[in-house]
């Protein structure tokens, strides 16, 4: 239960300062450029290994090396969404990008420490029902925060009382970090911050194949965070549905399929393993993209909004499942908050650097439809190296 609501925690912020933020600028009027440009405002999710051997070195003063950490980000970062809420695109662009800055470097410290203990608390036996349980706690906090919210925010609250409304979620999720267990065996951290930069790094690139496995880590989730990137902006803009529509589909459709998708990532990994896993779930999240090409050339309904986004959630869930596991057979439990951190981060480099303002240019040379055509070649680069080094995965799901 405990890793539910902290992966729900973790997924919170990123819509907010994402999807959820796109969709305001967009009713606010601002221009696509300027909202492509939102998108990097994730940097941080990118670049939070630089301040990871900070998490692994020093514990705070309460709740523990990992806890004491996500409980002082949950916080903060319940806080600063409150505050964005006071501002709005069309006049506070500025203020609003720095507000979503900082909350993106909260949350990325938040995933430090949260990807850390996972790793720890979790046996191995259990990482593939741990690595679904993460992920359907993140997934509902992206129907939270994306689906939900935009419902409140174009019906009910308005934006700014959507995310003070949003601040207040984050500061409950911080009880379910007081009560939190321990992990059943404590490491010791690295007794000097030298040893907690340089170690990590040494133990992963003495492995096989370490280079291959990072560049995996940056192609295997690439065509869905090209569909992703402006997705709420084309379901509203290129589409023709409304926030609200769009928001409620997200909600009780993506919320079924994100359910579904998570449970049975874990239930599926079990059987087939971890190499299995990622190659038919990385497949499925490639071909769903698809989906988006058919709402581009068809008239837009409510059913077949919803069917794409249950389609959508239903694979991504998936396909996410398995990546997690793979973040966690990959880490050394002495510096799992380092590596994590390295990992997770490369699998930004996508999302933040190429797709956020890449996806702008490429809508407006090729359009909606062809752009969606392309973000499922764009996922088989990854899908082929993952091929290539079967043998490394295989011998990582072996390893006691």
């Amino acid at each position: 239960m405990s890793l539910l609501v902290l992966g729900f925690a973790s997924g919170l912020p990123l819509a907010l300062t994402s999807g959820t933020l796109q969709a305001w600028a967009t009713v606010d009027g601002v221009s696509l450029q300027n909202i492509g440009f939102l998108t990097l405002a994730g940097t941080a999710y990118t670049l939070k290994f630089l301040w990871a051997p900070l998490v692994d070195r020093y514990a705070p003063p309460i709740l523990g090396r990992r806890r004491g950490w996500v409980f002082i980000c949950q916080l903060l970062l319940a806080l600063c969404i409150a505050l964005m809420g006071l501002y709005t695109p069309a006049a506070n662009l500025g203020v609003l990008a720095v507000l979503a800055i900082l909350v993106a470097f909260l949350s990325a410290t938040q995933d430090i420490a949260f990807d850390a203990y996972s790793t720890d608390v979790l046996r191995n036996e259990e990482r593939a029902a741990g690595a679904a349980v993460k992920v359907l706690g993140y997934r509902l906090a992206m129907i939270v925060s994306g689906g939900l919210a935009l419902v409140l925010a174009d019906t009910v609250l308005g934006w700014g009382n959507t995310y003070m409304l949003m601040g207040g979620f984050m500061a409950l999720c911080a009880v379910a970090t007081l009560i939190a267990p321990e992990p059943e065996v404590s490491v010791a951290a690295p007794r000097t911050l030298a040893q907690a930069v340089v170690e990590p790094l040494v133990e992963f690139f003495n492995r096989p194949g370490a280079w291959a496995l990072l560049l995996l880590i940056v192609l295997y989730k690439l065509g869905d965070a090209f569909a992703g990137a402006l997705s709420t902006t084309f379901l509203i803009r290129g589409a023709g549905f409304s926030s609200a529509e769009v928001g409620a589909v997200n909600k009780i459709f993506g919320l079924a399929a994100t359910i579904v998708g998570a449970l049975a990532g874990g239930a599926l990994m079990t059987r087939l393993g971890l190499y299995r896993s990622l190659l038919w779930f990385g497949l499925l999240q490639a071909v769903s993209n698809f989906g988006y090409w058919v709402l581009a050339v068809t008239p837009a309904h409510l059913y077949s909004m919803g069917l794409v986004v249950a389609v959508e959630n239903l694979c991504g869930g998936l396909g996410t499942a398995a990546f997690v596991a793979l973040l966690m057979a990959l880490c050394n439990r002495s510096f799992s908050a380092t590596q994590f951190a390295l990992l997770s981060a490369l699998s930004a480099v996508g999302r933040t650097y190429l797709a956020g303002p890449l996806t702008p240019v490429l809508v407006a040379w090729m359009g909606w439809p062809g752009f969606f055509v392309v973000t499922v070649f764009i996922a088989l680069p990854g899908i082929w190296l993952l091929a290539r080094h079967r043998a490394e995965i295989e011998r990582l799901d072996a390893e006691p």
